[in-house]
Parts: structure tokens; C-alpha cells; sequence
């Protein structure tokens, strides 16, 4: 997609895709009996292509399978993988509490089937992404034990040229949905403690199924909704429970300044025809005055 400039920020120097919470099955059984997490996964994958962006990395924040099934992350990888090919950009595979670690090491990695942490670390043109694992086997609330915290504190100890961006399952944020008191991210204060001073500029996470966004420890923290099934926030915080609609993605725009998220709805609606690629070249010919009196004067 080409690049143009009509205000005073030039482009992003760095996009990244951010998806989470597939939550595939083997054999495309749907979950719960109701969502069909292999469908949802596909028509997310074709609305992200569909909007031109050619990311410098794709992060999935965890919950890559349901039950952890080798042939769901092998079905998982077939899935993303050619997808990721015509993108041009590296998959980031982060685990949730739903994955399994050897499974998900063998079938998305091709590594040895261990319990040991799956993180990550990649150089972006620059940009520094590293994936910590905040998964704890056999249960569903999150941690990143000492071990992952000093592995993160050294990585840090230098900075990279355009900063850092995390990304972990369980984000750091408070919710007001009760029940998922229960499955937060646990020593908060020590993930604080390990990226103090540090050059870490975002935080991204899943594991909520809705959409929602903070600070913690003075980093912006962005949590993208699911693709498989989504949280129904329009009721009192004890009655939420799941629906079959209201999938999203994140657009991750690096600039030096700032780092945005914006939240793209996975719809089927047919959009208005107003903007089109020839009417922003008919736009980008015209001198800056030109373009304020065909466009910016009220009317």
C-alpha cells in the first residue's frame, strides 16, 4: 500500500499485526458447540490482508489451540503460514493458557516437545519484540516466574534503536469483569520492577476476549479481542458471557514519537464508496492549499 502524506506525521516507521485467542480445535470441531473457530480464523486472516498492510511482524497473544491437540496447531500452522508468506512478514507464536508448551513447541516451532517457557526475541529493522511466556501448566491464571524476569531484564540492558514492544497472554490490567479476577497475571510488581528504566514502549496482550487498553508501570498496554469468540460487554459485569460476533484485530503503528492500536472490526458490511485509492492520488496531486480548499473548508 503506498504511502501518503497529507499531515504533519510522516508514516509509521514499523506496523505490526496483532491477533489473538484462535482457539482451534482438531478436525474443525466447533467450540463449545456453537463457534467455529477454524471459520472465524479464516475471515479474519482474509480482512487483515484485505486492508494492503504489509507488517513488519504478526503476533498472536496466545490461546493459539483450545486443548492444546498437536493436529489443531498443525492445522493452525497450515492456516497462517502462506498467509504470512504474502504478507512478507515473521509469525510471533505466543502461549495462552489453553496452549501446551510441548505441543505447541513441536507443531508451531519444530522444536524439542519441553515444558520450558516459549519466548522470543525479534529485531524488527530495529524495532526490538520480545515474547514472554506467561502461561502456567495446568492451570489458567497467568506468572512469569524469576527465571523469565531476569531472562527479560538482561535482554533489555540495552536498548534498542526504536524501543521495545512486549508481548505476553495475560495482560497486566485490571478488569471489571469479576470472575476473570480469578485468571489474572500474577507478581505483577515484579514484571513492573523488570522493565523499569527500560526502553519498552507498548505491551501487547489477549486472553480477555475483548478489546480494552491501560498503562501499567507507565507503559501503554493493548489488548486485542479474539478471533474465535468475543465477550458480550453490553450486560452488568457478573451476567458477561461470550457471543458469536464482534471480532477484531489490531493495527500496531510504530512512529518515534508514539505507538498507536487501532481496533479493526472482522464485519461483512459493505462500506460507504466516498474515499477510494484514485480519489487519495487526485488528493496527493494538489498543493497543500489546493487540498484545504477541496476538502477541509466546511461545507
Amino acid at each position: 500500500m503506498a504511502s501518503v502524506q497529507f499531515g504533519q506525521h510522516a508514516p509509521a516507521a514499523r506496523v505490526i499485526l496483532h491477533l489473538s485467542d484462535t482457539h482451534l480445535l482438531a478436525g474443525d470441531r466447533l467450540l463449545g458447540d456453537r463457534y467455529d473457530t477454524a471459520r472465524h480464523l479464516r475471515r479474519t486472516l482474509e480482512a487483515a490482508e484485505a486492508t494492503g498492510v504489509r507488517p513488519d511482524a504478526v503476533v498472536f497473544t496466545g490461546d493459539l489451540t483450545d486443548l492444546g491437540e498437536p493436529e489443531a496447531y498443525r492445522a493452525l500452522r497450515a492456516e497462517v503460514e502462506p498467509w504470512a508468506e504474502r504478507l512478507g512478514a515473521p509469525v510471533v507464536w505466543v502461549a495462552g493458557n489453553h496452549d501446551e508448551r510441548p505441543a505447541l513447541r513441536e507443531g508451531l516451532l519444530d522444536g524439542e516437545p519441553t515444558q520450558e517457557p516459549v519466548t522470543g526475541v525479534w529485531d524488527l529493522g530495529g524495532l526490538r519484540l520480545v515474547a514472554l511466556d506467561s502461561t502456567v501448566p495446568g492451570w489458567h491464571h497467568g506468572d512469569l516466574d524469576a527465571a523469565q524476569l531476569e531472562w527479560l531484564r538482561a535482554e533489555l540492558s540495552t536498548p534498542a534503536p526504536l524501543g521495545t514492544i512486549l508481548a505476553l497472554h495475560h495482560p497486566p490490567l485490571p478488569t471489571h469483569i469479576p470472575f476473570f479476577d480469578i485468571l489474572e497475571l500474577r507478581d505483577q510488581p515484579g514484571l513492573a520492577a523488570a522493565i523499569a528504566g527500560s526502553d519498552v514502549r507498548a505491551i501487547l496482550a489477549g486472553h480477555l476476549h475483548y478489546s480494552t487498553s491501560g498503562t501499567f508501570a507507565g507503559v501503554p498496554v493493548s489488548v486485542a479481542a479474539a478471533s474465535c469468540y468475543t465477550m458480550d460487554l453490553a450486560r452488568p459485569g457478573d451476567a458477561v458471557n461470550g457471543m458469536d460476533g464482534g471480532r477484531s484485530f489490531h493495527l500496531v503503528h510504530v512512529w518515534d514519537g508514539t505507538v498507536t492500536h487501532a481496533v479493526v472490526p472482522v464485519v461483512d458490511d459493505e462500506a460507504s464508496g466516498f474515499f477510494t485509492p484514485e480519489w487519495t492520488q487526485r488528493m496527493a496531486a494538489l498543493s497543500p492549499q489546493e487540498r484545504l480548499e477541496a476538502f477541509s473548508r466546511k461545507r
